[in-house]
């Protein structure tokens, strides 16, 4: 069967053995985060001809599993991979919509430029999500705080070991039902500061979206862990310390007379459509939002003298989490006893309010799947 989303034609072929209502209802009663994963996922094959010429083709949605790649796969060998996250919300209606998806497909591009891998046409990634979903619809969780986590991914395929950017490549999309991130009641979390290793270098992979990013920040967020905390915090050590973002999220300050603030998107910093949503959503709060450089000191020195009053991190996965204390072997920023801050849940209340449909959506936002 053949469907059309956003003028790309999709082939379909469905699951012989897809998940029984009872077993899909049991994953959804408790799903975690990335824990189990739908039915189907979306696929679209790329391809350098003979004449050097490239092309995506041979769209489809088939069922979910194993990928089989050649060994010498370029993305085996020199990482040449990206990926973008994003979530489908089940209205009060029982619509499914997700949030500012041309802006991901946008970001994907971003990053397939600087790893050298070939952009992929926004009807593509945007039929792809639908279809996936369309095919899926009964996994989208309507519990609080839940939804459809989606991964659009794209690897480089070709079975080769020289180095080069490859020419045969795969986009896919997969989709899993998620629960709250970090679980259980909304809290402040504590962050590990990074003192040893950076998650980016200038000139480098910082504002692209590439699993080579997350495998170098994974050491850190192990001393994180052992260390009593829930994310670690990477410095410009280059820069006064200059604050860069968690290792899966990024970081506001909100001060005393109600203004907010973010780092300045350096090259080193990913740019998250969560971060530019909360930008915008503050501004229409009468908020006045600034993109700086703000240091460990003033960090430091802004809790301690009550300038900063709250601080938050934002990503896809967590949408905004309270920040309560700041850490490593010799710091001690906040407490422990910390409270989510006013303004840090009056925004995440009118984010999370604006995906799930029960907020205007000024903005045009959103984008119905099914």
């Amino acid at each position: 069967m053949t469907q059309t989303a956003h003028g790309v034609e999709f082939s379909q072929q469905l699951s012989a053995n897809p998940k029984s209502a009872e077993e899909r209802a049991a994953i959804l009663a408790n799903p975690g985060f990335g824990d189990y994963f739908t039915d189907h996922t979306a696929v679209v094959d790329y391809k350098v001809d003979a004449e050097g010429n490239g092309g995506w083709h041979n769209a489809r949605i088939e069922p979910y599993g194993p990928i089989m790649l050649d060994p010498s796969a370029a993305v085996l060998h020199y990482g040449q991979e990206i990926f973008e996250g994003l979530k489908a919300y089940r209205h009060a209606d029982g619509s499914v919509w997700t949030f500012r998806p041309e802006a991901n497909a946008a970001r994907l591009n971003k990053s397939a430029r600087r790893l050298a891998l070939p952009e992929l046409p926004e009807e593509y990634f945007l039929g792809a999500i639908r279809e996936l979903v369309q095919a899926d619809k009964d996994w989208v969780p309507s519990g609080d705080g839940e939804a459809l986590y989606l991964r659009p991914f794209m690897i480089a395929t070709e079975a080769f070991l020289g180095v080069r950017a490859a020419r045969e490549v795969s986009f896919r999309v997969i989709a899993s039902p998620a629960g709250n991130y970090f679980g259980g009641e909304l809290k402040p979390v504590s962050i590990w500061i990074s003192r040893e290793y950076a998650r980016a270098g200038r000139g480098g992979t910082g504002s692209a979206k590439c699993g080579g990013n997350y495998a170098a920040s994974l050491i850190a967020q192990q001393e994180a862990e052992a260390n009593g905390c829930k994310q670690v915090l990477f410095l410009d050590h280059f820069n006064d310390d200059a604050v860069e973002e968690l290792g899966g999220m990024n970081v506001f300050f909100v001060f005393k007379d109600g203004s907010l603030a973010t780092p300045a998107l350096s090259g080193t910093i990913l740019e998250g459509v969560t971060r530019s949503s909360v930008i915008q959503v503050a501004k229409d709060m009468g908020r006045k939002v600034s993109e700086r450089k703000i240091t460990l000191d003033e960090w430091r020195d802004g809790v301690a003298s009550g300038e900063i009053t709250e601080v938050f991190a934002c990503g896809t996965a967590a949408v905004i989490t309270p920040i309560g204390v700041l850490k490593d072997a010799t710091e001690f920023i906040g407490s422990e006893d910390a409270k989510a801050g006013e303004t840090t849940m009056a925004i995440r209340e009118q984010l999370l309010g604006i995906q799930t449909g029960k907020v205007e959506d000024r903005h045009g936002w959103l984008t119905r799947l099914v």
